[in-house]
């Protein structure tokens, strides 16, 4: 897969440079997202934005997008956009549901199920790892460096079958999530990793 790393302006949480040195990638900063790009010694290929949050100097040797505030997409969404449309389909997004903005953090999951329509995998880091994942099994190993402590899985369509979720102190079988039953919350991996084998539908799954 093709790897594309995205910084919004929210708290980036436990992430230090040394993340980078082994996942190399395309970097794209959304608005004052690009503040955490500096701080961590990154330089982006691409700042995108309409900079109401972001009034500071603009590095001049890096392709800029200016666009205006009254705008129907996020700034995250344009950046998640443009990456996809220039054929990464591995995002890494950072900063994105830190902070004192409930609907920023929303709307960034929004944005994570605008990029699975789209053919891209994108996965939200910080001290909570945020996935979508679709049918199919996947594996989700129990973080060590951080100590995640909590696995928890919501239905993000109106139903999501399960056919197995194993590995896990509150296994389930055969089972219909629905999202106005968060069955799936405070869930704890106890085997080193966690299977969820799904048969449709679409399900958040975080790791904090």
């Amino acid at each position: 897969m093709k790897r594309c790393h995205i910084f919004a302006g929210g708290d980036l949480g436990k992430i230090d440079r040394s993340w980078f040195s082994t996942h190399h990638g395309f970097i794209i900063c959304a608005d004052s997202g690009y503040k955490h790009a500096v701080n961590l010694g990154l330089e982006p290929d691409i700042i995108v934005g309409d900079f109401d949050s972001y009034t500071g100097r603009l590095p001049e040797n890096t392709e800029i997008y200016r666009t205006v505030p009254e705008k129907d997409d996020t700034d995250t969404l344009m950046a998640v956009k443009i990456a996809i449309e220039r054929g990464y389909d591995l995002i890494y997004l950072y900063g994105a549901i830190g902070g004192s903005r409930f609907d920023h953090a929303f709307a960034n999951i929004q944005t994570m199920i605008y990029a699975h329509e789209h053919g891209a995998k994108l996965i939200c880091i910080g001290d909570e790892n945020i996935y979508l994942q679709g049918a199919g099994e996947a594996m989700y190993p129990r973080g060590k460096k951080y100590g995640e402590k909590y696995f928890s899985v919501f239905a993000v369509t109106d139903t999501v079958k399960i056919k197995s979720l194993r590995g896990v102190k509150y296994p389930l079988e055969n089972y219909d999530m629905k999202p106005s039953f968060p069955i799936g919350v405070s869930n704890e991996i106890t085997e080193g990793q966690a299977f969820l084998d799904i048969e449709y539908g679409l399900a958040l799954v975080i790791q904090s």
